[in-house]
C-alpha cells in the first residue's frame, strides 16, 4: 500500500510539472496569435541534465517560423537548435534561460530538424519536463 501511494503521488508531481511547462508554452502561443502567429506543431517531453529529443518538421519558404519552449521549476536552461535536412545547423538559442525563441526564415521548403536540449536541471538528479511548439506566419 506504501509503494502504491508513493507512486501516485510521484506520477501526479510528474504531471504537474509538465502542466507547468505546458501552461508557460501555452502563454507564449496565445501571445503569440495577436501578431499573427499560428501553431504548426506542439508538443512536450520529460529529459534529464545534458538529454535532448528531436523533432522532424516541413518548413516551407515563405513562412517565417519561431520555435517556442518552456520548461518546469526543474528547468533552468533549455537550448534549442535547428538543423536542415543535411543535419547542418541553420538557427540556434543558446542563450542562458528555460525559455528560449528561435526564429527562422527558410529560403526553401524542406525537412528540418528541431533539438531542444535540456541544458542545465537545477538538480540534475532530477528530470524536468520541456514544453516545445514551432509556430509559423
Amino acid at each position: 500500500m506504501r509503494f502504491l501511494l508513493t507512486s501516485l503521488l510521484m506520477t501526479s508531481l510528474a504531471f504537474a510539472d509538465a502542466k507547468r511547462a505546458e501552461e508557460s508554452l501555452r502563454t507564449k502561443i496565445f501571445d503569440g496569435y495577436a501578431q499573427g502567429w499560428s501553431v504548426r506543431t506542439a508538443t512536450s517531453v520529460e529529459l534529464g541534465m545534458g538529454e535532448h529529443r528531436v523533432y522532424l518538421v516541413t518548413l516551407y519558404s515563405g513562412n517565417e517560423y519561431r520555435v517556442l519552449a518552456a520548461g518546469d521549476d526543474a528547468v533552468s536552461n533549455i537550448d534549442v537548435v535547428l538543423y536542415d535536412s543535411a543535419g547542418q545547423q541553420v538557427a540556434a538559442d543558446t542563450t542562458e534561460d528555460r525559455d528560449p525563441v528561435l526564429t527562422y526564415k527558410p529560403a526553401k521548403s524542406d525537412s528540418y530538424y528541431v533539438a531542444v536540449h535540456a541544458s542545465k536541471l537545477n538538480d540534475p538528479k532530477v528530470k524536468g519536463w520541456v514544453a516545445t511548439a514551432v509556430t509559423y506566419r
